[in-house]
C-alpha cells in the first residue's frame, strides 16, 4: 500500500522546500521529492539556488572580492601583503563546503518540521477523485499518494543553438561556478545578472572578460540612471561589455571556442576564448513531470500555467517559482511557497509583486524594488526623483567605498514611494529599508523623517528620500 500525504511537493528548491515546511507548520502530513545528487549521491537538497546558483555564485563573489582587495585596495588600509598567491582548489573546496552547509541545513529543517523526504525524480502517475499518485524514480522506484500537489521543479540554463553546454568549454552557470584554472580569456554571452557575477568573479581572479550582449541597453530592465552608472563604474573595473552584438557561428574546438559576430557599428567580428559561459535566461523545468499525462496545462512558452493564486487547471494542483509566470528569483520561489501553503490551509495566502526586490551582486552591487523612473514615464505617472552619492557619506568613505547613489521615486501628488533603486555598496541590505517601506506604503518623507544611525550606509537613502524635496543636507 503506498504512502499516503496531505501535501506533496516536487522539487526541494527555495520554493518547494519552503512550502513543504510551511504546510508541515500548517499542521498538514507533507512529504517533499527532490532528485538533486552530490558528488557522493546523496540528497543536495536546495535546488539550483543552493547547488548551482545563488549560494556558491556568492561564496565565490566574496572569495573574488577578498583575493582583490588583497591585491589592489589593502595597501591603502596599511595593510602590506608581499607575494600574494591563488589557491583556486582552495577557493572552489569553500564554496563547495558553503553549499554542503546550506544542503545540510534544510534536511535538519525537514527532519525538525516532520516533513518525509523521497530522494528521486517526481512526476504524476495518476489522477483521480481521491487525488494523485505521484511516482518517485529514485534508488527504488515507489509511488506515493497526495491530496495536494506543488510542483516546484524549477528552471534549467537555456542553451544557444549549435553550443550545447558541455560544462568544460561551453559553460551554464553550473561550469562556471567550478572552472578549475583561470582562464585567460573568458567569453560570456548575456549580460544579465549571471553574466555580470560570473564575469565580475573571473576578471578579478585575472581573466580577460568579454561579455557580448544581444540588446543594445546595459540592464534594460533597471532604472537608465542606476544602469548607466553601474556601467560606467564596471568598464572602470576592466570588464569589457559589448552591446547590440548579433551572434554567428560558434566554432568549439579542442582547447577554445570561436565566436563570429556583428558588434553594433554593424562589422564583423571573430573572438577567441578559453572557455565560454552562455547566461541568456533559463527555461522551466517540466522535462519528465508526465504533466501531459494527467492534463496539466502548460503555456505557450512552456510554464505551468497558474492563475494569481498559483492554481493550476486541476483541482488541488498548485505550482511555484521559476517554473511558473514571474521573475525567476528564489526569494520569490519562497514566498509563492509560504502563500501556497496558507492558502491550501483556507488562510489568504499573499505575494505582492511589485515589492519583489531585485539584486545583481557585482561591485558595486546593484539592487532595486518598484518602479523605474521609465516605466514611470511610459505610463504617465507624475513623480518626483531624489538622489544621493555615496561619495558624501561618512561610512562609505571608511569603509574605502564610495561609488554609486541611492535614488527614490515618489508620487508627485501623494509622496507615496513608487521605487528605489541603489547602486553601491551593500545594495542588496540597504533595500530591504525600501521594500518595508513601500508594503506600508510609506511616503519620501516618512523615510527621510526616520533617524537613522550615523555613521552608517543607510543615511543615504535617507538623503535620497530628503532629496525628493530638494532638502538633503549633506550634499
Amino acid at each position: 500500500m503506498s504512502k499516503s500525504f496531505d501535501v506533496v511537493v516536487i522539487g526541494g528548491g527555495p520554493g518547494g522546500y519552503v512550502a513543504a515546511i510551511r504546510a508541515a507548520q500548517l499542521g498538514f502530513n507533507v512529504a517533499c521529492i527532490d532528485e538533486w545528487k552530490n558528488d557522493k549521491g546523496g540528497p543536495a537538497l536546495g535546488g539550483t539556488c543552493t547547488n548551482v546558483g545563488c549560494i556558491p555564485s556568492k561564496a565565490m563573489l566574496q572569495s573574488s572580492e577578498h583575493f582583490e582587495h588583497a591585491g589592489h585596495a589593502f595597501a591603502e588600509h596599511g595593510i602590506e601583503v608581499k607575494g600574494l598567491s591563488l589557491n583556486l582548489g582552495q577557493m572552489l573546496a569553500r564554496k563547495n563546503t558553503v553549499v554542503k552547509q546550506n544542503n545540510d541545513g534544510i534536511v535538519y529543517l525537514f527532519k525538525k518540521n516532520k516533513v518525509t523526504f523521497f530522494h528521486g525524480r517526481g512526476s504524476f502517475a495518476k489522477a483521480d477523485a481521491a487525488g494523485y499518485e505521484i511516482k518517485v524514480a529514485g534508488a527504488a522506484e515507489e509511488v506515493i499518494t497526495a491530496k495536494h500537489v506543488v510542483v516546484a521543479t524549477g528552471s534549467n540554463a537555456r542553451a544557444l543553438p549549435g553550443a550545447a553546454f558541455d560544462e568544460n568549454l561551453v559553460l551554464s552557470n553550473d561550469g562556471a561556478l567550478s572552472i578549475p584554472e583561470v582562464p585567460k580569456k573568458l567569453g560570456i554571452i548575456g549580460a544579465g545578472v549571471i553574466g555580470l557575477e560570473m564575469g565580475s568573479v573571473w576578471r578579478r581572479l585575472g581573466a580577460e572578460v568579454t561579455i557580448l550582449e544581444v540588446l543594445p541597453t546595459f540592464l534594460g530592465a533597471v532604472d537608465e540612471q542606476i544602469a548607466k552608472e553601474a556601467q560606467k563604474l564596471l568598464a572602470k573595473q576592466g570588464l569589457t561589455v559589448n552591446l547590440g552584438v548579433k551572434i554567428g557561428d560558434i566554432k568549439v574546438g579542442k582547447k577554445d571556442v570561436a565566436i563570429d559576430y556583428t558588434d553594433a557599428a554593424g562589422a564583423a567580428q571573430t573572438a577567441v576564448f578559453d572557455k565560454l559561459i552562455v547566461s541568456i535566461g533559463r527555461t522551466p523545468n517540466t522535462t519528465g513531470l508526465s504533466a501531459e499525462g494527467v492534463g496539466l496545462k502548460l503555456d505557450e512558452r512552456g510554464f505551468v500555467a497558474v492563475d494569481g493564486d498559483c492554481k493550476t487547471n486541476l483541482p488541488n494542483v498548485w505550482a511555484i517559482g521559476d517554473v511558473v509566470r514571474g521573475p525567476m528569483l528564489a526569494h520569490k520561489a519562497e514566498e509563492e511557497g509560504v502563500a501556497v501553503a496558507e492558502r491550501i490551509a483556507g488562510q489568504h495566502g499573499h505575494v505582492n509583486f511589485n515589492t519583489v526586490p531585485s539584486v545583481i551582486y557585482t561591485s558595486p552591487e546593484i539592487a532595486s524594488v518598484g518602479k523605474t523612473e521609465q516605466q514611470l514615464k511610459a505610463d504617465g505617472v507624475a513623480y518626483k526623483a531624489g538622489t544621493f552619492p555615496f561619495l558624501a557619506n561618512g561610512r562609505a568613505r571608511a569603509l574605502g567605498d564610495t561609488s554609486g547613489m541611492v535614488k527614490v521615486l515618489a508620487d508627485a501628488k501623494t509622496d507615496e514611494v513608487l521605487g528605489v533603486h541603489i547602486v553601491g555598496p551593500m545594495a542588496s541590505e540597504l533595500i530591504a529599508e525600501a521594500v518595508m517601506a513601500m508594503e506600508f506604503r510609506a511616503s519620501s518623507e516618512d523615510i527621510a523623517r526616520i533617524c537613522h544611525a550615523h555613521p552608517s550606509l543607510s543615511e543615504v537613502t535617507k538623503e535620497a528620500a530628503m532629496a525628493v524635496e530638494k532638502r538633503a543636507i549633506n550634499f
